[in-house]
């Protein structure tokens, strides 16, 4: 297993601690209501559908029923085979794996979950046959699970022997002038927007939006990432502070619940539903087919910063830290700024942050301060990379054709044929396939950043290094940011904490495509188990300086105990109501997923 520094974008984290007072008793008001099938159906079990009714779903959905296929049988047979390292070469393409439904982006967490193929699957093309597949399985008692783009590190897109419903056709999109929700008229003001099928990615909503559009939707941040599965989980862009949530800027979802009903929600139709679809979690209270999302205009540039530095002793580094943690808030705590600063072992600082409505000359100048301080001081300090401003058209962002160009920045689809747009950032591109061996994260309170605080943080900072590594991805806390913004996210699920926050921490480690029981290509879990316990303790001198730190609910720890609080806080009581009226029978269950502490591990058996 090659165990390295965790790449920007991703994160996690094991918060420790007891539910928040009251939760206990809703829980269980909560599980009284929810659900009468106390067990669901295997292959093989007396209930699972014949063939004659896997047919009439079949025809119900166009012929657009699959029965999946292990995607390992080759190395299964041969694990030295050329067809197995065929596979194994082809998997580090996402676009590869967006394009099979049996596969995940990645490919298991040690000790957690490995990626396997549900039994079928329904590539849905409509509403209709979401529909068709969620009233089969509720009528048949079959554990369903549902995919657009399968970036979840949790495994909740991923469950064998159940049904797929896979959205990945549903990839239309469509700009509006001016949008105005079902039912809103007189009520909502129109405003631009984006509609996007659930099974679209990023990248191509970018492009739809701003190189073609000329406007700017609030996405996440890595290429391949799905629309939707984003937007239900709160979602953080790169400029977050200025544009706030994913989640906050959408409009209306078409969502499919439990009862099989195909229904349009905003603020004025079903707005409970609309409210727990912006940030309560993917794949909990129906299946998303379609999103409307409010688009910005766009700023004159965006662009980046890049830079490492080394310090020559421990000292020299904790008063880097120190100058940084009174820097970014003199200078970079405000609307402009977002991405990541990390604090890693040996003594390494690198800045890989992003910028928006600032021009070149302005971004240096916000960072001369900074680069002041460690000039002067050439003994302590090695600028190892030196640091590097770009600013371009806000337009030119997302470009396909501009951003293939550049030397270093994107890796491309590399199947014959591929379409010019199937790109992934390069520092996004060794994820794909990965297995996940540690992973965690915490939101820090802007209180922090205060004068009599900074000292804390930076000793925890610090002292964090010195076990393992650490990134502040400032983007993903709202504090500080555009208080519309603020606002705007406010009005969604997702845990309260992110308006106070200024980052969010983040560690963890990652490792090559490996899957258990194929001889040549199985995971270290014995170096697996060692990064897992050095992030663990690590993560505690965290918690010291922010004991109650909440966590996001897709860069989160697998074996997180109190979820509940960490994913939502005061918002879950909330969301657990909305559960039990649209979900009744817990149909809808994933790993960590409003609801799911009535079930099993596996979403088979209701235990409570």
């Amino acid at each position: 297993m090659k165990r390295r520094e965790l790449l920007k974008w991703m994160g996690v984290a094991p918060l420790l601690g007891a539910l928040a007072v009251g939760f206990p008793e809703v829980l269980r008001a909560g599980t009284t209501a929810i659900a009468r099938t106390l067990r669901r159906v295997r292959p093989g079990e007396a209930g699972w559908p014949s063939a004659a009714e896997w047919e009439a779903l079949n025809r119900q959905v166009g012929g657009r029923l699959m029965k999946l296929a292990d995607p390992l049988a080759a190395c299964r047979a041969d694990p030295a085979g050329q067809a197995c390292g065929d596979f194994f070469q082809a998997i580090r393409n996402p676009y590869y794996i967006l394009d099979h439904a049996n596969l995940t982006q990645t490919s298991g967490w040690v000790d957690a979950w490995t990626s396997k193929p549900s039994a079928y699957a329904v590539a849905a093309e409509s509403a209709a046959d979401v529909a068709a597949a969620v009233n089969f399985a509720r009528e048949h008692k079959l554990r369903l699970v549902v995919k657009g783009a399968g970036h979840s590190y949790q495994g909740t897109s991923d469950a064998p022997d159940s049904l797929l419903v896979w959205t990945h056709p549903m990839q239309d999109i469509v700009m509006h002038d001016a949008f105005v929700p079902q039912g809103c008229a007189g009520k909502v003001k129109p405003q631009p927007a984006v509609s996007v099928g659930a099974g679209q990615i990023w990248g191509h909503t970018y492009e739809a939006v701003t190189p073609k559009g000329g406007r700017y939707v609030q996405g996440g941040g890595c290429l391949t990432v799905g629309v939707a599965g984003l937007v239900s989980s709160g979602g953080f862009g790169s400029w977050s502070k200025r544009y706030g949530t994913a989640a906050s800027s959408l409009l209306e979802a078409e969502v499919v619940t439990a009862d099989g009903k195909i229904r349009t929600v905003n603020a004025c139709n079903d707005p409970d539903l609309f409210w727990a679809l912006k940030g309560g979690g993917g794949g909990s209270f129906g299946v998303i087919t379609r999103l409307t999302l409010r688009t910005h205009e766009l700023p004159k540039f965006f662009g980046v910063v890049n830079a490492t530095i080394e310090s020559n002793t421990d000292d020299a580094y904790r008063r880097l830290i120190a100058r940084f943690v009174d820097f970014y808030r003199e200078h970079l705590f405000n609307a402009h700024w977002g991405e990541t600063v990390h604090f890693t072992a040996k003594n390494h600082f690198r800045v890989s942050m992003a910028f928006q409505g600032l021009d070149k000359t302005q971004a240096e100048a916000a960072w001369k301060p900074f680069f002041d301080f460690v000039k002067a001081s050439p003994k302590d300090y090695k600028i190892t990379a030196p640091m590097m401003v770009a600013a371009a058209p806000a337009r030119a962002m997302w470009n396909p054709e501009v951003l293939r160009k550049i030397p270093g920045v994107v890796v491309a689809d590399s199947r014959p044929n591929a379409p010019l747009d199937n790109i992934v950032w390069a520092g996004d591109a060794e994820q794909s396939g990965m297995v996940l061996t540690s992973y965690a994260s915490a939101w820090l309170p802007q209180s922090l950043l205060q004068p009599a605080r900074q000292k804390d943080l930076v000793d925890a900072l610090f002292a964090f290094t010195r076990e393992f590594w650490v990134e502040l991805h400032c983007n993903k806390g709202l504090a500080g940011g555009q208080p519309g913004a603020v606002a705007a996210a406010r009005d969604t699920a997702t845990n309260p904490q992110v308006m106070d926050a200024f980052a969010l921490a983040i560690a963890g480690s990652i490792a090559d495509p490996a899957f258990p029981g194929i001889p040549g290509h199985e995971p270290d879990v014995v170096a697996a188990r060692k990064d897992a316990k050095a992030c663990t303790k690590a993560m505690q001198d965290l918690y010291k300086i922010a004991p109650d730190a909440g966590s996001y609910v897709s860069e989160s720890d697998f074996f997180l105990k109190d979820w509940q609080r960490a994913f939502w806080g005061s918002n879950y009581p909330r969301l657990l109501a909305v559960k039990t009226r649209y979900d009744p029978d817990g149909l809808f269950t994933v790993h960590h997923g409003v609801g799911s502490e009535d079930w099993s591990a596996d979403g088979f058996t209701r235990v409570a």
